[in-house]
């Protein structure tokens, strides 16, 4: 009767610790995800700033067309 109340408890610290790599396996891909969508977010934030510039930008073609002068920093020679 011993052994077998030895091996059922044997048993259960072993699935205890099982479930624990499982659970921190868990644990480290939600963290992996977070940190991913964190960096996704930021990257996301640099595209719609550089869009905005680009679209600042496109007003100025239909005034070099019209032929007035560049505005901005003066280009060197």
């Amino acid at each position: 009767m011993w052994k077998l109340t030895k091996q059922y408890w044997k048993d259960m610290w072993n699935l205890m610790w099982n479930k624990t790599t499982v659970d921190e396996k868990t644990i480290s891909f939600i963290q992996e995800v977070k940190r991913r969508g964190r960096l996704t977010t930021q990257e996301l934030k640099d595209v719609v700033k550089a869009f905005k510039q680009v679209g600042d930008q496109i007003g100025d073609i239909d005034d070099a067309v019209k032929g007035k002068k560049r505005k901005g920093r003066k280009i060197k020679k």
